[in-house]
């Protein structure tokens, strides 16, 4: 139970408002290519720009004296704002969400008659998320060849009602809120103001709540007063590279130890790459350094304040070269004086911070990178400079050869044994059998395994109590890539003479710390032990049955099939009626599909008390079922008491890590060759 309270504790407003925030930029970020192709054309081809061109900058007439549409508005008015609409409703409910949340958010456009990038974020996931509802009403009772004409119709008459209300009643509301929101910007701007976001948007920025200012409400405000004036000083407020540039410059002179000699990489990457946070830990080692940031920044803001310069459309990733790609034409002179100036404040802050404070920066450096890490909730793709070779010294997350290993889930029932199975047997195979490979709920861990593997969805309950170890995570738990990684760190760790170099030292830290797999659960032996390899040698002989194996299912949706195989296990009267209801939440909260054309759902962990006794449900669907975007051709249900069913598990494992065995399983003819093919595993 310790493991789950500390796990809560980390769920902070500053997480909840993360996730928020990353939700909002996930429908901005795949599309800011399309942001930068309108920028470009923006700059080029408007009446101010570069090579002014009427019939693509949309300006002045043509031969017939009809006006010029050109491209520049109707790629904000219309193009962009669906494609945002489309991303995010597809992240709810799949390619299905995405086209009525475009459907419903092109009312909003035409209701509003202004760029709705708000409205496309606020009506493209409700288009999904509805849509995924009202789905649910009917699902499992569509006639066989009807499903199509109900998909369809449904799609179209929900969208089409969803375009109504855009149009009368979310517009409105968000053109309002639009017309405030923009008017609260120019009386900043009017009244000298503005500069003070600062104090809100660096610390924000460091502890990555970036995405939720900058992509959730600074892109859309300033794409709306980029097409009324050309040009927007919204984009630079949290993009402006100068602050964190002067920091890394104080540490290149002033600082020590590893963060002085990182410090110059560290700058190329956040200058010319625009990675940010490849300067965020050296602040979090100096706390005091945010004062520095936030100098720099309102020195950045109040420069293009006063010279009246800003950029045609969004800096991203926040690089130098980005910055001056869409600078306006005629704003170069300010916008370049805004990151000089930036730079310089923010570095003469930080060396006094540096010259008049003692820490120690060796030591902390590490210390900082993690707790950024921490933070940010997963792995950063460019730490490892910092804490690995790019800062001259290798530190691997493990420092002796690797004994235990875990795989970590929410509940123990099914895919952390089949995945522990699938690894144990490629670290035998490599010549190590004394590396004890295990699985666990997660409520059940304890900080003494040197590799986790969990889902990511599952990192944050995992990492606080298993800090010294280095993490992975898969989403393919049959053949996952992952696992020849871990292989190859057993090699490292494990070879005797053999001394891990930075090189692996760094891929140690990087596909550990951030990454996380996530099991399908497998539940935890009697008095919170782990099953280990042990546990599958004994299996009782009626665990898997030939009426509990049907070769042609008859369901056609993930949830159809889900509810097929709890039927079996509930006519075998291993479960009651309460054990199928925790198989769909399980569902819902970590998806059970395994690879290998194999899913393996199953109850959640406070459902241990609906089960019965220990059996399993093979189904095969030789059309195969979409699970989440994955296609599934073997549902495989579960319910386990204790370690009682780990040994099938093992075995249906074995046979899916061959596509030869898969293949044989697709061609069988009779239930006796399926249970043939799984090992006789009730022997």
């Amino acid at each position: 139970m310790a493991t789950e309270t500390v796990a809560k504790s980390r769920t902070s407003l500053r997480v909840h408002v993360q996730k928020f925030g990353t939700f909002l930029s996930g429908m901005i970020m795949p599309n800011i290519g399309a942001f930068i192709a309108w920028g470009l054309i923006t700059a080029l081809f408007i009446e101010k720009g570069w090579i002014p061109v009427p019939a693509l900058g949309g300006f002045d007439t043509n031969a017939d004296g009809t006006p010029n549409v050109g491209l520049v508005g109707p790629m904000i008015t219309y193009l962009l704002p669906l494609l945002i609409a489309y991303t995010g409703g597809r992240m709810v409910y799949d390619v299905r969400g995405g086209v009525v949340g475009a459907i419903g958010t092109m009312g909003v456009i035409v209701g509003a008659g202004i760029p709705m990038f708000i409205g496309a974020m606020i009506m493209g996931p409700l288009g999904g998320w509805t849509m995924k509802k009202i789905d649910l009403l009917w699902e499992g009772k569509i006639r066989p060849g009807f499903e199509m004409l109900v998909n369809n119709f449904s799609a179209g008459i929900w969208g089409a009602l969803l375009a109504m209300l855009g149009f009368y009643g979310i517009s409105p509301l968000v053109q309002a809120f639009s017309t405030a929101a923009g008017n609260v910007v120019q009386f900043l701007v009017n009244n000298g103001l503005l500069p003070l976001t600062s104090i809100f948007i660096e610390p924000a920025k460091v502890l990555f709540l970036n995405n939720a200012i900058n992509h959730g409400v600074l892109t859309p405000l300033g794409i709306q007063q980029s097409l009324e004036q050309g040009k927007s000083i919204l984009f630079l407020l949290e993009a402006n590279p100068g602050p964190g540039m002067g920091i890394l410059l104080a540490y290149m002179f002033f600082g020590k130890g590893i963060a002085k000699g990182s410090a110059s990489g560290a700058a190329i990457i956040h200058f010319f790459g625009g990675i940010h946070e490849i300067y965020f830990p050296y602040v979090l080692m100096r706390p005091l350094l945010i004062l520095a940031a936030i100098a720099g920044g309102m020195t950045g803001i109040a420069t293009l304040a006063i010279t009246g310069s800003g950029l045609v459309a969004p800096a991203a990733p926040g690089s130098i070269i980005a910055v001056l790609a869409q600078t306006s034409r005629d704003s170069y002179v300010g916008v370049i004086l805004a990151v000089l100036l930036a730079m310089t404040v923010s570095f003469l802050v930080a060396s006094v911070i540096l010259k008049t404070t003692k820490h120690s920066d060796e030591v902390d450096l590490s210390d900082a990178t993690s707790k950024m890490e921490a933070m940010k909730g997963k792995k950063s793709s460019v730490s490892s400079m910092l804490t690995g070779a790019g800062a001259g010294v290798g530190t691997a997350v493990l420092a002796g050869p690797i004994k235990n290993i875990v795989f970590a889930c929410d509940a123990g029932m099914g895919s952390s044994a089949m995945g522990a199975s699938v690894l144990r047997n490629k670290i035998k195979a490599a010549g190590f059998p004394d590396v004890k490979v295990t699985n666990a709920a997660i409520a059940n861990l304890s900080d003494t395994y040197d590799v986790v593997i969990t889902h990511q969805d599952l990192t944050e309950r995992a990492k606080p109590v298993t800090s010294s170890a280095a993490h992975f995570s898969v989403d393919n738990f049959m053949n996952s890539p992952r696992y020849d990684e871990i292989v190859e760190l057993v090699k490292e760790h494990n070879t005797e003479g053999a001394t891990p170099d930075a090189g692996a030292a760094a891929a140690a830290t990087a596909a550990g710390h951030g990454a996380h797999v996530a099991s399908a659960p497998v539940e935890a032996a009697p008095g919170g032990a782990e099953p280990t390899e042990a546990a599958e040698t004994a299996a009782p002989s009626d665990i898997l049955v030939a009426d509990s194996v049907i070769l042609n299912g008859t369901a056609t949706t993930r949830d159809a099939a889900i509810d097929e195989a709890g039927q079996l296990l509930l006519a075998r009267g291993a479960v009651d009626e309460g054990y199928l209801a925790a198989m769909h939440e399980r569902e819902e909260s970590v998806s059970t599909y395994m690879g290998s054309f194999l899913a393996i759902p199953h109850g959640t962990n406070a459902a241990k008390d609906h089960i019965l006794k220990s059996a399993v449900s093979v189904i095969r669907y030789p059309d195969g079922i979409d699970w989440n975007g994955k296609q599934v051709k073997f549902v495989v249900g579960v319910a386990g008491i204790n370690n009682e069913h780990l040994h099938i598990l093992s075995s249906i494992a074995k046979v899916f890590t061959s596509k030869a065995q898969v293949a044989q399983l697709e061609a069988a003819t009779s239930v006796e060759e399926v249970l043939e093919l799984f090992g006789k595993v009730n022997a």
